[in-house]
């Protein structure tokens, strides 16, 4: 997929920069950026470690699902 992105002058420089330094294509650092960025579900690993000590619940947490009950159950009640 080809993108166009606008980028500021000083910005530009910077990524130039580091793409050299790294020994990468300009194109190669922004899909390796871009990428760290979207992080898809589960894939946070601070997020994984949360909550993983003695809950004192036995069986799987599933946050995601949690943090989605808790959003319609608001939406609900008008919060």
């Amino acid at each position: 997929m080809a993108s166009a992105v606008h980028l500021p002058d000083d910005l530009a420089v910077r990524l130039a920069v580091e793409a050299d330094r790294r020994g990468l294509s300009v194109d190669e650092l922004v899909a390796e950026l871009v990428a760290d960025r979207l992080h898809t579900e589960g894939d946070d690993p601070l997020e994984a470690f949360i909550g993983c000590g003695a809950s004192g619940q036995h069986e799987p947490f599933d946050i995601h699902a949690a943090r989605a009950k808790m959003a319609e159950r608001k939406l609900a009640e008008g919060a």
